[in-house]
Order: structure tokens, then C-alpha cells, then sequence
């Protein structure tokens, strides 16, 4: 346990997707352990609601842009009147207001970075140099900022997503009873993905492969869970294609382990922008057989031929992979996900920083 620590986490993003996820889960898992934790984000922002659900103290700031001095000076307020330790910072904008308030405030200054696409490595943009200590969320991110960035080897550190292995436990979950509950009959094969619909996750791609294996076998049934800003696109483009009654959508699915239990395969067809994708750990974590492209830090989650790493942007890939996953098996290999990925390895290494940067 930690007593006496307390960490004010800042985040920019409206949205609700993979990073605002592990922040949430982020900053519960370490309280567990006795860090006190607050948030400062936007007003009509869903992690505000969130975090609001689990109890965690919100203060809501405008976050305009990068220079932004009435955001940077309510957060020293907030440093000053609250003793907080750690401001950690999330994404551009609030990493540039956060980070200078933790330099004006005397609190240290932590750096989360989620994506996996180059920040600019103009000398201006300094801003993650200045950072007391920068989390990735994969060793391909780490790499990237230490050498187009100009981050100290020894001042950053990936920690990617840890999940929580107790819930994405596939002994847990009654197969058949979830594959009734998503009107799956016992004959028929599963394949989905899980992901905010945004442009990067290519669900564009998804479709066009579902068509093409559906084309040569009936027996596929294709789901897409998630929501997010290009939801409209994909459904047109599936009605376009013909593949309504074949690809089936569930809008945001409140516990995916449930989801996952009832998939026979797993698919992560993004082009871009991932760090260690959160997805493909829960699916492996549920023995489930996977398919994803070789984006970000994915591969760090490759062991042993535990699952189909294929090139981005390739749907004759995504369709050779699904069709030898039909009949071929795999070396699934669940220990090493929660080995090395677990939501206690991810915060075993956060309070392990903490505590350094206190001393």
C-alpha cells in the first residue's frame, strides 16, 4: 500500500475509447493501493461521468488549446490547495497546459502517451522533455519518443494497458449461454471486433473481408461492437455491400468479456495509432483465436505464434488469416498476457515510478 500520494490526472479528450478506458481503470487500480486520485477535464466530456461514477473527485476546466492560462493557473491552484504530487497528463493539449503547471507548481510532471503515431520532433515542441517521466503504452512508442522526441532513456518506461485478468477469465463465462444471448447458433462461426469506430481502427476493411468470406462460407456471422464517429459510414457501406443480415451491430457492449466468450475469432484491423491495443489483450486473455495488424506496439503482445500478425491495410490478409483460423490451431498461451500485461504488473510499475520520483 501507498499512503499519502496523490496524483491529479488531466485529460483533453470529449470521447470515450481506449485511452480514456485506461485512465479511468488506471487511476482505480492505484487508489486500491492508497494513492489518492482527482481528474481535471472538460464539462461535456464522458470521462467526467466516469469518473464521477467510480467517486473520483473531478474539477472541469476548459482545456482551450495549448496556451491556455486560465486552465494552467486553476490547475497550480489545484497542486497548491489539494498537496497533489503528480500531475499526469494525457493527451496534447493537456499535456502542454498540465505539464507547465506541474513545472510552475513545484509538482512533478508525468507524461502518458497513448498513441503510437510520431509526435512532431520540432525543437518548440518540447514539452515531453520537460517531463519528469514519460509512460507509453508500448515499447514502440517508448523508442519512438526517445529518438525523435529527445526523451531521456532513463526517464521513460512502456506500461501498457494492464487488464484485468480476474474478469477476461474464460472459466468464468458460460460459452453457450452467451452465444444464445447474441443469437449465435451452434453452427455457426463468430468473428468480431471491438473498438470505437473511428477511422484508424479500418472497420472499412472489416467489412470488405466479412464479404469476402462470407461469399464462400454461409456458416460466418460477423459482429461489430463499439460506437464513435464514423458508426453511420460503416453501417451505409454494409447495407451497400448487401451484408446486413451478416454483420450484425451491437453498439457499445458494457462488459466484452461476455462478447469475447461467445466469439470463436478475434479481429484488430486498425492502420494505425495503437499503442498496446487493449482488445487484443482481453480477447487473448480469453483464449479467444486472433487476427491483428502489425500497428503501434502490437506486437509486443506476439509470443510463440499466440495469435495471426498480419500487415496493415492488406483485406486479402485479414481473409487468409480468418480462413486458416477456421480450421487450423493455435498455441494460445493466456499465462503470457498475464504475465506481462496484467492490470498488477501495470501498476506494480506505476508506483514503482512514483515512488522514485518522491524520493
Amino acid at each position: 500500500m501507498v499512503n499519502n500520494m496523490k496524483v491529479l490526472h488531466t485529460e483533453w479528450s470529449d470521447g470515450w475509447g481506449g485511452q480514456e478506458i485506461r485512465i479511468i481503470n488506471e487511476m482505480i487500480a492505484v487508489r486500491e493501493q492508497g494513492v489518492e486520485v482527482f481528474l481535471a477535464c472538460r464539462d461535456h466530456s464522458i470521462i467526467k461521468e466516469k469518473a464521477i461514477e467510480n467517486n473520483i473527485k473531478v474539477f472541469v476546466l476548459p482545456f482551450r488549446g495549448n496556451v491556455d492560462f486560465k486552465t494552467m493557473f486553476a490547475l497550480v491552484k489545484i497542486v497548491k490547495d489539494n498537496n497533489i504530487d503528480f500531475i499526469n497528463t494525457h493527451s496534447g493539449k493537456d499535456t502542454w497546459v498540465g505539464g507547465i503547471a506541474a513545472k510552475v507548481s513545484g509538482a512533478k510532471f508525468i507524461r502518458t502517451r497513448h498513441l503510437s503515431n510520431r509526435i512532431r520532433s520540432s525543437r518548440l515542441n518540447f514539452i515531453n522533455e520537460i517531463a519528469d517521466y514519460v509512460f507509453t503504452t508500448g515499447e514502440s512508442v517508448r523508442a519512438d519518443m526517445i529518438k525523435y522526441n529527445r526523451v531521456s532513456p532513463n526517464k521513460i518506461i512502456s506500461i501498457p494497458t494492464g487488464i484485468d485478468d480476474t474478469i477476461f477469465d474464460p472459466s468464468k463465462y458460460d460459452r453457450g449461454f452467451f452465444r444464445k444471448k447474441y443469437n449465435i447458433s451452434d453452427d455457426e462461426i463468430a468473428i468480431g471486433i471491438v473498438a470505437v469506430i473511428r477511422r484508424f481502427k479500418r472497420h472499412d476493411l472489416f467489412v470488405e473481408a466479412a464479404g469476402k468470406l462470407i461469399s464462400n462460407n454461409n456458416k460466418l456471422k460477423f459482429y461489430i461492437a463499439g460506437d464513435g464517429p464514423i458508426k453511420d459510414d460503416i453501417v451505409e457501406l454494409v447495407k451497400d455491400k448487401g451484408l446486413k443480415d451478416n454483420i450484425i451491430f451491437l453498439g457499445h457492449v458494457s462488459n466484452p468479456a461476455e462478447l469475447l466468450s461467445a466469439l470463436d475469432i478475434f479481429t484488430l484491423t486498425s492502420d494505425s495509432k495503437e499503442g498496446v491495443p487493449q482488445s487484443v489483450m482481453q480477447a487473448l486473455l480469453m483464449n479467444k483465436k486472433v487476427v491483428a495488424t502489425d500497428v503501434g506496439s502490437t506486437k509486443d503482445l506476439f509470443y510463440n505464434d499466440n495469435f495471426r500478425l498480419i500487415h496493415p491495410n492488406k483485406v486479402d490478409e485479414i481473409v487468409n488469416a480468418i480462413n486458416s483460423l477456421l480450421t487450423e490451431k493455435i498455441n494460445l498461451n493466456r499465462d503470457y498476457v498475464v504475465d506481462n500485461f496484467s492490470k498488477k504488473v501495470m501498476v506494480e510499475k506505476t508506483l514503482k515510478i512514483y515512488k522514485e520520483l518522491r524520493r
